[in-house]
This record gives structure tokens, C-alpha cells and sequence, in this order.
């Protein structure tokens, strides 16, 4: 599990496609403290830690991540917000968040806030029943929490803060996210489902 608080901003360095795809990530992170088998967020996707190294952590992601994530469009050099996982007794700074992305949203409109910056983002009609106003919601890994919902449609305020210690500085109109609907609103959706099919 997660919170959707950045703690590095790691850069892909090599990529190796084959039956998994692997990537070797550059991190700030000690290395020496990550397990072999750890998982840790990389833009929102929680992924197994397979190899490292000093300043570096390879991990694979299936077809399937590729299929449903935006990994598939990481390049040698891309930035990727990554989050180790909690543990037990750590601040939960953001939301809980599982690292298992629902699908991808793309940024519609930027525009200055006060010394914020407005994102709009347009989502796959089948999950936009699950955002809210004033919810939750997990881009790119990053915990924000929902201004407006039009549609499938809905708008995220990203402070000054947030752009410096994550991607977001470098995202723009057209720039697609990972995106993981509030676990709660999952769960409460399907007690719905649950009880009109009873």
C-alpha cells in the first residue's frame, strides 16, 4: 500500500523488451535498504523490485501493465514519481492508495489558479462514475483531490509544492496519467452493484 506522496522522482535509464518489459530505474533512493521482492510506486503503477544496484532498482512490468498503464510509453530518460511502500507506524500524508492503476486520463486544459495550476483531465466514461467532488484520486502516483466533475471530465489544483517534487512541472495539454479511483468509491460501487442484482 501507499499514500499518493511522492518521494523521489526517479528517470528511466535502460529498457529491455522481452516476454516482460524490464526497466532500470535512477533513484535517489539507498538502494542498500531495498529489498529484492519490495514493491514501490513507479508513476502510480506498484511494481516488484527484481534487481539493483548503487542508484539504481530494476523491476518488470507484464503486457497486461503495459496494456493498462501508460509505461508502455516510458522512453530512456522519461521521469517517473516513485513511493516506497508503508510501513507500519508511517504517516499517512496522502490517501491510501493500492498502486493498481484503473486506467489512463489525459490532460484536457492547464491554466494558472492563483499560484496554483488548474488541471482539467478527461477520463474513460466507465470510471468516471467513481470520481467526486472533493474524493480522491491518484495520478501518476500523486494523491490529489478533486475539485469538479463534468462528465468525464473532472478538475485537480496542483500547488507549487507538488509540481517541484513531482512529474507535473513537465505535463501539459494532450500528456496522459495513470490513474487509480479512490479505493473506497470502488468498494462502494460494488455494494450498490451487490444490492440492485439482490
Amino acid at each position: 500500500m501507499f499514500t499518493g506522496i511522492v518521494t523521489d522522482i526517479g528517470r528511466i535509464k535502460e529498457i529491455t523488451p522481452g516476454g516482460d518489459t524490464r526497466f532500470r530505474i535512477e533513484t535517489a533512493y539507498d538502494t542498500e535498504g531495498i529489498e529484492i521482492g519490495a514493491s514501490i510506486s513507479c508513476d502510480g503503477a506498484c511494481l516488484t523490485v527484481v534487481e539493483r544496484g548503487g542508484g539504481w532498482f530494476d523491476v518488470t512490468a507484464s503486457q497486461e501493465t503495459l496494456s493498462k498503464t501508460k509505461l508502455g510509453a516510458w522512453r530512456e530518460g522519461s521521469p517517473a514519481n516513485l513511493e516506497r511502500a508503508l510501513k507500519l507506524g508511517d504517516e499517512l500524508g496522502g490517501h491510501i492508495v493500492s498502486g493498481h492503476v484503473d486506467g489512463v486520463a489525459e490532460i484536457v486544459e492547464c491554466r494558472s489558479e492563483g499560484d496554483s495550476i488548474r488541471y482539467v483531465f478527461e477520463v474513460p466514461a466507465d470510471l468516471a462514475p467513481f470520481i467526486a467532488p472533493k474524493g480522491s484520486v491518484c495520478l501518476d502516483g500523486v494523491s490529489l483531490t478533486v475539485n469538479e466533475v463534468e462528465g468525464n471530465r473532472f478538475g485537480v489544483n496542483v500547488i507549487p509544492h507538488t509540481r517541484t517534487v513531482t512529474t507535473f512541472a513537465t505535463l501539459g495539454p494532450g500528456d496522459r496519467v495513470n490513474l487509480e479511483i479512490d479505493v473506497l468509491a470502488r468498494y462502494v460501487a460494488r455494494l450498490v452493484e451487490a444490492r440492485d442484482v439482490g
